[in-house]
């Protein structure tokens, strides 16, 4: 598949066009061969094309940004399941990266008012980038914001009011094994949680706790091997009720729920 589609891309394509394919210019080979070799030295095939698909959406993606991954897309289902009759939902996405998850709710919810925080300078630009881009195809605009998800400051003037906070957060225990793909192109700073993985978790819950309103709900991403430790993090932290754990499609431990409790 990686290799149909880099060769659909060296042709400026589309994938099925190759079905009718008998041949190609040698300056179109050179491409693909060139593809190829950055490919199997474990380049992300979606930093070669320059495209990530995610849902309903086709992002700009590059160096310095972390590859949206499909398991995340279960986390917008639910998310937008729990936005369904609100006309105006105020939603905030931290650690937006590309902005997969906060411009799939702003587009497939026409009245979301969706503000994403990005921390990295360099994943920030693609978050601007695919945010202007989303715009100008008559998504509603998305508000991005430089910012840091544990921040005590972050968002102050959103206190109580919001709907829906959910994060794709850095979640990898510090020193576990990962592929090339990752360890030599995500971003380190959307990928290394400290020793358990857990430690911007703790700061993010503290900042949800202030920016929801009583009743929001906060959806979490996380490790399959957290499935047990992260819904146990939100209810220890007391702020927060219905705590539950949701699968991906392949049947792992992927994303934290709760809702926020009322305040006393």
């Amino acid at each position: 598949m990686d290799a149909e589609l880099l060769l659909a891309h060296a042709l400026g394509r589309p994938r099925t066009a190759l079905l009718t394919l008998d041949d190609v210019d040698d300056d179109v080979a050179a491409r693909f061969a060139a593809l190829l070799d950055q490919r199997a030295q474990r380049v992300p095939l979606q930093h070669l094309t320059g495209r990530a698909p995610f849902r309903h959406l086709e992002l700009a993606v590059g160096p310095g940004v972390f590859v949206p991954r499909p398991e995340t897309e279960q986390l917008v289902e639910w998310a937008l399941g729990r936005l369904a009759g609100v006309p105006e939902p105020v939603v905030v996405d931290l650690g937006s990266g590309s902005g997969a998850i906060a411009l799939s709710i702003a587009h497939e919810h026409a009245g979301a008012r969706v503000t994403a925080v990005e921390r990295d300078p360099q994943a920030l630009e693609w978050t601007r980038h695919n945010a202007v881009l989303r715009a100008g195809v008559g998504d509603r605009p998305v508000t991005v914001l430089a910012g840091d998800m544990t921040d005590a400051g972050l968002l102050t003037g959103l206190d109580g009011t919001v709907d829906l906070v959910v994060s794709n957060p850095p979640y990898v225990p510090d020193g576990a094994r990962v592929p090339r793909e990752v360890a030599d192109h995500d971003p380190p700073l959307a990928l290394w949680g400290g020793p358990d993985g857990l430690d911007v978790v703790r700061g993010l819950l503290r900042t949800a706790a202030r920016l929801l309103r009583d009743g929001g709900a906060l959806g979490i991403e996380h490790a399959d091997q957290q499935g047990g430790a992260l819904p146990a993090l939100v209810r220890a932290h007391g702020a927060f009720g219905d705590v539950a754990d949701h699968p991906d499609l392949a049947g792992r431990p992927r994303f934290t729920t709760a809702r926020r409790a009322a305040r006393d």
